[in-house]
C-alpha cells in the first residue's frame, strides 16, 4: 500500500510555544529598550531566529555588531529553553494526540517540518517523539519558510512524492512553503489569515478521522 506523508509544523500546531517565544523575545527587546507587542510576535511565526531578531531591531530602529547579535540570539534561546524545560503532555494542543495516533494506526508516514532548533527536545518533553518517522528542524535547513526546503527535505527522507504530502501549518509563511512544494496545505488557525491554504480548520478538534481517511485514500 502506498503511504502518504503527513508533515506537521511544531509551534502553534502541535504545541503552543508561541507564548514562550513571546516572553523570551519581549525580555530581550526590553533589555534593548524596544517595545515588543503580541501583534509583532505574530509576525515572527514560522521565521528563523536570525530573521526574528533582525525584525525586532528594525522595529526598534537599532543595529548590533555581528558578535553582539549572536550573543543576543544565544541569550534569547537560553531564556526560551528555561521556559520550555518544564513542558509536559498537558502542553499538547487539543486532539493532536488523536490525529497522530490515527495516522500511526493507518500506517501513514509522519514527519515534522519546523524552523525550531529545539524541536526534538520539545517532542520528547510532550512524549510524542517516537511517533515521528522523520524530523526536519532548524538544524537541518538553511532557508526559512516560505522557502519550501524544510518540507521538501521531509518528503525526500520519507521517499514520498510531494504530491502525496500533507502539511499542517499555522503560519502564512508555512502555507506558502507547502503550496510552493506542491503539497496539500492545511491551515490550523484563523482561515481569514491562512486563506491560501487548501483546507482550513480552527484546530484539530474540527478535523475528524473521516477527513483524515479521505486524505489517506486519495493517493496520486
Amino acid at each position: 500500500m502506498k503511504r502518504k506523508c503527513f508533515i506537521f509544523d511544531l509551534d502553534g500546531v502541535i504545541v503552543d510555544t508561541a507564548k514562550y517565544h513571546f516572553q523570551a523575545w519581549r525580555a530581550l527587546a526590553k533589555e534593548l529598550g524596544i517595545d515588543f507587542s503580541i501583534e509583532q510576535n505574530e509576525k515572527l511565526k514560522g521565521i528563523s531566529r536570525v530573521r526574528s531578531l533582525e525584525k525586532i531591531l528594525e522595529w526598534g530602529d537599532q543595529k548590533l555588531e555581528p558578535f553582539e547579535f549572536q550573543n543576543k540570539m544565544n541569550q534569547k534561546n537560553e531564556n526560551y529553553l528555561e521556559f520550555i524545560s518544564n513542558m509536559n503532555t498537558t502542553e499538547l494542543l487539543p486532539d493532536v494526540d488523536r490525529v497522530l495516533k490515527y495516522l500511526t494506526r493507518n500506517n501513514q508516514l509522519i514527519a515534522l517540518g519546523s524552523a525550531s532548533k529545539n524541536a526534538r527536545l520539545i517532542l520528547k518533553k510532550v512524549k510524542i517523539f517516537g511517533l515521528f518517522d522523520v524530523i526536519i528542524d532548524g538544524n537541518d535547513v538553511t532557508k526559512a519558510k516560505p522557502n519550501p526546503e524544510v518540507f521538501l527535505k521531509a518528503a525526500r527522507k520519507t521517499k514520498c512524492n510531494p504530491k502525496n504530502c500533507i502539511v499542517f501549518e499555522d503560519s502564512v509563511a508555512g502555507i506558502k512553503a507547502a503550496n510552493q512544494a506542491g503539497m496539500i496545505s492545511i491551515g490550523i488557525g484563523d482561515s481569514s489569515i491562512l486563506n491560501e491554504a487548501q483546507y482550513n480548520f480552527k484546530n484539530f478538534m474540527e478535523l475528524n478521522n473521516s477527513f483524515l481517511n479521505q486524505l489517506i485514500k486519495n493517493i496520486k
